[in-house]
């Protein structure tokens, strides 16, 4: 049982793993001992202090009290522990107890670090962390002890926090132009604390931004008044000058020229002239929200829970009005790359996935729908890609079998998709490296008079097509909120597509008259828009699968493709290739594949500036190269994602490059760093909004890096395994000495999902096969495995590994 505390209100004790359950703590000493405790932070407090805390005159049997206390919260905390073993959580030591909790078990030191992290985020980043910090407050901070000497100076310094804490988000509010919501917070605030002089500037600042500059000047006369007659002090220098350019209706005052400048005054014209111009019911309002969402969810954190959160019900609505083109578009259009394989919030996907179905087939069923909008098209090669990466390869290093003139497109059978036959060439060594600059061009713009829409694999192109010079990328990906797609293939208010990512001619990647996706017009543009309606739908269908063992994911990403690839849609393509890597976990050993992914996403997006999908191909990069061993290349993909992170706002690119530098130093055998830099990373995740990523994750990399050592695994119980729990349970069992449970464990261990940890997963459940001699597993292990020889274990993911996995096959017998 995990347990968190509550001190800010009354005292109290939940179990985190049961929704919160309350835990009973018996009387109020026994709550004052454990309040004293979680005031000590961790630190051992002696007996004879806690007797001199709990009792003015103490009784003479006082001590033997306070260990009756402790026994009894030990069994309420620790109900599962066995006899005579020893605490992990309310601990004897020396000559005192101390309370073992985790930094995030204790609502006033989570409330701290929110806090402190607020401090250093621009304010769309410090207002969701503010206001989820003030929301762990249920009263007065250690409220039933407000008397007690021992806890009176924690309870001043929490509650001057919050002080600063609510002043804080004023101020975020106040330059996220949202003055109107600060002002019942702030009168509020004063009305209890009416010396605080900043918080009087932040109302009258906050009224006069809203329209009120009457009332700006009445509230800071009112703090005049308050500051001479009552405390005989005139108002300090802020307050003074902030009168005086309310009554000059200063310029700067504006919440344009405040924080953000231009751009900020630019904003709330816009918002503003959009509310009074476009009717709250109107339809184009959902798409403009959607557009809204997808770039909220760049942000990172608060943000991208809001988007996902938000989606979900923007959808619903768009389905209420009974418009399935609508509701097409309003799913189609939340198109966040994603590079993490396991879904933050299934049942939010899961209702995704089944409004995408509806759509489609709404859609099909409707009238002027095209039969199956894919005439005459052949799927394109999803057969095992070269060993080498596209950097690699040479314009004159064909494929056997593929050689063309440029002109005519080769003969193929349609592939076997689930076999992934190969192509003549034999994957690389773990030590394969990739030179800096490709070894081959995309095809001219000028020598086509078309813009190319992708990278076109050397001696390769789309099954079906001609090459007429607009070669079809490899593979693509997709970025776990990593990006944002700045120019290409936006959804035009539900009207008309803005076709800036299509190809006209020219080449300049905007567009041009009758090629538009969504236009209206002909029939062949009515069925164009039709196609590429259905390649969202069906390239969300893909994305929002992703893990599972299902069929309709991969069969959603092909047709998704095949799609995109014949509109000659970069963004379109760019967004079904999402769905494609998200699809290519169907076996181990495919991180050559979804290095040709990567590369065609970083050559198309960077030929039609889809900044989001450029970051991704890096990443999808790095994950295949660290699967191949080949750091060198990682670490230029590494510094190429970071880049563009940094230049269009990406914060949660770092928190990928950073569990890979952690990953780097595992795989080059440097274990005591790794595990320092897995940690900090790991504080990366905190505020991330990826509980698909997080959950569970430092405790997997850190048994992964015993694993790697030949170390046992560890077994504190307050460890959080999270979805590992399965392939990390018998391991933990073994190194617990409990054979027999450990080898029950082992039966009932499930086949990994199909993401990027399936090879470690894998590995893991090799290896406790292996330590309890169960040869049927380990079969299992090595046929899965196989496939992958020539990687290392669980390094496709980025951010961990347990080294070659030829050494696992050659433990396993294989």
């Amino acid at each position: 049982m995990r347990v968190g505390f509550g001190v800010l209100g009354p005292v109290v004790a939940w179990d985190r793993d049961a929704d919160g359950r309350a835990i009973a703590l018996k009387g109020p000493r026994h709550r004052a001992v454990l309040a004293r405790l979680i005031v000590a932070r961790r630190r051992v407090v002696p007996v004879s202090r806690l007797v001199e805390d709990l009792w003015t005159a103490p009784p003479p049997g006082a001590v033997g009290a306070v260990r009756t206390f402790v026994a009894a919260l030990r069994r309420a905390l620790e109900p599962d522990r066995p006899p005579r073993a020893p605490a992990r959580l309310l601990v004897t030591e020396g000559p005192g107890y101390a309370l073992r909790a985790n930094a995030d078990a204790v609502d006033a030191w989570r409330f701290e670090q929110d806090v402190a992290a607020a401090a250093t985020l621009p304010p769309d980043g410090a207002l969701p962390r503010l206001e989820e910090a003030l929301g762990r407050w249920r009263g007065p901070a250690y409220a039933e002890f407000a008397d007690e000497g021992w806890a009176r100076g924690e309870r001043s310094r929490l509650a001057e926090l919050r002080l600063h804490a609510v002043e804080r988000q004023a101020e975020a509010r106040l330059a996220l132009g949202r003055a109107a919501e600060a002002v019942p917070d702030l009168e509020a605030h004063l009305a209890e604390h009416p010396w605080r002089e900043g918080a009087w500037r932040a109302l009258a600042l906050a009224l006069y931004r809203t329209g009120r500059q009457g009332d700006a000047l009445a509230v800071l006369r009112r703090a005049r008044t308050l500051l001479v007659e009552q405390l005989g002090l005139d108002p300090g220098p802020e307050l003074r000058r902030l009168e005086s350019d309310i009554l000059a209706q200063a310029p700067h005052l504006a919440p344009a020229t405040a924080r953000g400048g231009g751009a900020a005054q630019v904003w709330a014209d816009a918002a503003a002239a959009y509310d009074r111009t476009v009717a709250s019911g109107a339809r184009t309002r959902l798409e403009s929200t959607v557009g809204l969402l997808r770039d909220l969810s760049m942000t990172g954190g608060g943000g991208l829970l809001t988007a996902r959160r938000q989606r979900v019900a923007a959808v619903a609505a768009a389905e209420e009005l009974g418009d399935p083109e609508l509701t097409a578009r309003v799913i189609g259009a939340y198109d966040v790359p994603a590079i993490w394989t396991r879904l933050d919030d299934p049942e939010q996907a899961a209702t995704i996935v089944a409004a995408a179905e509806r759509t489609l087939a709404a859609l099909a069923a409707g009238p002027g729908a095209p039969d199956d909008g894919l005439s005459g098209v052949q799927p394109p090669d999803h057969g095992e890609p070269s060993g080498q990466t596209p950097d690699q390869e040479s314009a004159d290093h064909k494929v056997p079998g593929h050689e063309t003139t440029g002109h005519e497109a080769p003969h193929h059978k349609e592939p076997d998709h689930a076999g992934h036959e190969p192509t003549g060439h034999e994957p690389p060594g773990p030590g394969t490296s990739e030179p800096e600059a490709p070894g081959h061009k995309a095809p001219s713009h000028e020598a086509t008079g078309r813009g190319a829409t992708a990278h076109e694999a050397p001696g390769r192109v789309a099954p079906g097509h001609a090459d007429t010079g607009h070669g079809a990328p490899r593979r693509g990906a997709s970025g776990h909120g990593v990006g944002g797609r700045e120019v290409t293939g936006r959804w035009a208010s539900g009207r008309e597509a803005v076709g800036r990512g299509s190809s006209a001619p020219g080449g300049d990647g905007r567009g041009a008259p009758g090629h538009s996706t969504f236009g209206r017009g002909t029939a062949g543009e009515a069925a164009t828009c039709h196609d590429a309606i259905r390649a969202r739908l069906l390239a969300t269908v893909a994305v929002e699968s992703r893990g599972g063992h299902s069929g309709r994911g991969r069969q959603a990403a092909r047709q998704a493709e095949e799609i995109a690839r014949r509109l000659d849609d970069p963004a379109l393509l760019a967004f079904a290739l999402n769905g494609v890597f998200m699809q290519s976990f169907d076996r181990a050993g495919l991180a050559p594949r979804r290095d040709a992914t990567g590369a065609e996403l970083i050559a198309l997006s960077a030929r039609h500036g889809l900044v989001a999908f450029e970051v991704l191909g890096h990443l999808i990069r790095l994950q295949a190269r660290s699967a191949l061993a080949d750091f060198a290349s990682a670490d230029r993909h590494a510094a190429a994602a970071e880049r563009l992170g940094e230049r269009h706002e990406r914060p949660l690119v770092r928190v990928f490059t950073e569990w890979y530098r952690a990953l780097r130093l595992a795989a080059t055998g440097r274990a005591d760093e790794a595990e320092a830099a897995y940690r900090d990373a790991a504080t990366r995740l905190d505020d991330a909004g990826m509980p698909g990523l997080e959950r569970g994750l430092l405790p997997l990399a850190l048994l992964c890096l015993r694993v790697e050592r030949g170390r046992p695994a560890p077994t504190d119980p307050e460890l959080d395994w999270g979805p590992y729990a399965p392939w990390a349970r018998p391991l933990v069992l073994l190194a617990r000495d409990r054979r027999a449970e450990a080898a029950a464990a082992l039966r009932t261990v499930p086949e990994p999902p199909h993401d990027l940890l399936l090879e470690a997963l894998w590995c893991l459940t090799g290896r406790a096969a292996i330590a309890l001699g169960d040869r049927e597993t380990m079969a299992r292990a090595r046929t899965a495995l196989a496939p992958a020889a020539a990687e290392l274990a669980g390094a496709g993911s980025g951010l961990l590994t347990l080294g070659p996995v030829s050494r696992h096959l050659d433990d396993l017998g294989g």
